[in-house]
């Protein structure tokens, strides 16, 4: 009896503790929650947690960021959540199963009963062939929520929109300004259409004697294209039979999420214009700058007001582009010489999507200040499924042009500046009228004429083939330079193969 006593003892004494622990790691855990910001952040600050962030990790990523700093730029954001839902390789869906409509219902209910709002307002958008929906959200709570869902690939605050000291950056990269073309940066054919100085660099001149870039159709998502330009217009066909250019606009100009009218395919901002001159610009008789494959057919696609993808609608614009130009089938080639200084979960499924359809996606590498072009390589050029383009100096030596980006993940790079600080001659916003166009903008534009050229040359190649045969016939080959990648590519050797 006396050993039962103390059997029950040892036992009692045994629970105690246990729940003594239990209690204490209980309360942990309370004061732990309770010491994590509930404090909601303005603009300010959390541009301050971003450059935190690119200061010490060089980069920065929505699943990096804590909870508070989502739900702060969530807010700053009107309230707007992109919820990417699936498996790492659902990023899309041709018939969307019966397990991840689930998913998402179960996400929807999850939000509405946190937030206490039925789903007519909780569900702003629902994408037709991404997974992903936009929810809207108001509280800490949700985004902690939805954070411990599994089968959740981002959560991003969409319609957040990067500041400067508070103030929203916007016109980047903008210009309708015309130039005036000195006469050594550019040579004349027989039409008398200019050939930019840098063309010789690339043996581009000598590589139209094989191909010109007939047959083949570039995507350019970017500004749209001038209706003030002719070239780009009526006079886009001279000399060439069944030449098209086509114009679309996916963009819509408001502050207004929940807008819808787009504002048309003119550009507004001359960018677009730009690279689809440096592209395909006509070889006439308008003794405007031709582009690099002056015989394909483009597809302009107005999916952003600037080249800085900052906000709802220009990351709207940019992923409803990328879907069309996917399901295109004269389209092999997509150039976008627009980015974002990190991921945006609606375009990277957008992209996933047009790679899967077979595209070649040419993304700039990144344009900025001298002060910050060390930043990394952009987005979407940082993706495995994009190739990356940065412009280079004409000189013996590889140096990046003054406001360039470079890095491993570079793939190619373009001759686009002179030491008299020169840059590559374009088609201007009006008629008769010329421009200089440079950064890793127009070397993505002129990378993307090249493998139009060599895909006219091999109407039959696959986009591998293609790539191998840009790949083998660049500077490095078959190594890769850690900033420049296979470096700058022979088209004369790329169309002729040796």
């Amino acid at each position: 009896m006396k050993n039962y006593l103390l059997l029950l003892l040892s036992i009692s004494l045994l629970l105690f503790s246990c729940k003594k622990n239990d209690e204490l790691i209980n309360d942990s855990q309370d004061n732990q929650k309770q010491q994590e910001p509930t404090r909601l952040l303005n603009s300010v600050e959390i541009e301050a947690a971003i450059d935190q962030s690119f200061q010490e990790k060089n980069s920065f990523n929505w699943k990096e960021a804590s909870n508070q700093l989502i739900w702060s730029a969530a807010i700053e954001g009107q309230q707007v959540l992109s919820i990417g839902y699936g498996d790492k390789s659902e990023s899309f869906s041709l018939d969307r199963s019966t397990t991840l409509i689930a998913l998402k219902e179960e996400i929807i209910e999850l939000v509405m009963q946190i937030e206490e709002l039925p789903r007519k307002e909780i569900l702003l958008y629902e994408d037709a062939v991404l997974n992903y929906i936009d929810l809207k959200v108001s509280k800490l709570e949700t985004i902690e929520a939805l954070r411990n869902l599994e089968r959740i690939r981002y959560i991003e605050p969409t319609a957040y929109e990067l500041t400067e000291n508070g103030e929203t950056k916007s016109a980047s990269g903008c210009s309708t300004s015309s130039e005036s073309i000195s006469s050594s940066d550019y040579g004349t054919l027989s039409t008398g259409a200019k050939i930019p100085w840098n063309f010789y660099d690339h043996k581009i001149e000598q590589a139209w004697a094989y191909s010109k870039g007939s047959g083949i159709t570039v995507g350019v998502i970017d500004t749209g294209v001038s209706q003030y330009q002719p070239n780009m217009s009526y006079k886009f066909d001279d000399y060439y039979s069944n030449r098209y250019i086509h114009k679309y606009g996916t963009y819509v100009d408001s502050w207004k999420w929940w807008a819808t009218n787009t504002d048309g395919s003119h550009d507004k901002c001359g960018h677009g214009t730009s690279a689809c001159s440096a592209i395909g610009s006509p070889n006439n008789s308008n003794y405007a700058p031709v582009g690099v494959a002056y015989e394909c057919n483009l597809v302009s696609y107005r999916g952003t007001s600037d080249v800085l993808l900052n906000g709802y609608h220009e990351r709207r614009g940019v992923k409803n582009a990328l879907i069309q130009l996917a399901n295109r089938s004269d389209v092999k080639i997509i150039s976008m010489s627009i980015g974002y200084p990190w991921s945006i979960g609606i375009i990277e499924d957008a992209v996933e999507y047009a790679y899967y359809k077979n595209k070649m996606i040419f993304a700039a590498g990144g344009t900025s200040t001298a002060a910050t072009n060390w930043y990394p390589v952009i987005f979407p050029a940082s993706m495995s499924e994009t190739i990356a383009v940065t412009g280079v100096e004409e000189q013996s030596s590889y140096d990046e042009c003054d406001v360039c980006h470079t890095g491993s993940q570079i793939d190619f790079t373009f001759v686009m500046e002179r030491s008299n600080n020169h840059h590559q001659p374009v088609s201007g916003y009006y008629s008769n009228s010329s421009r200089y166009f440079g950064g890793s903008s127009v070397a993505t534009a002129s990378t993307a004429g090249i493998a139009a050229l060599v895909w006219s040359k091999y109407p039959s190649w696959s986009r591998t083939q293609v790539l191998n045969r840009l790949k083998s016939s660049a500077y490095f080959y078959p190594s890769q330079h850690s900033d420049f990648g296979y470096g700058n590519i022979n088209a004369l050797k790329a169309v002729r193969g040796w």
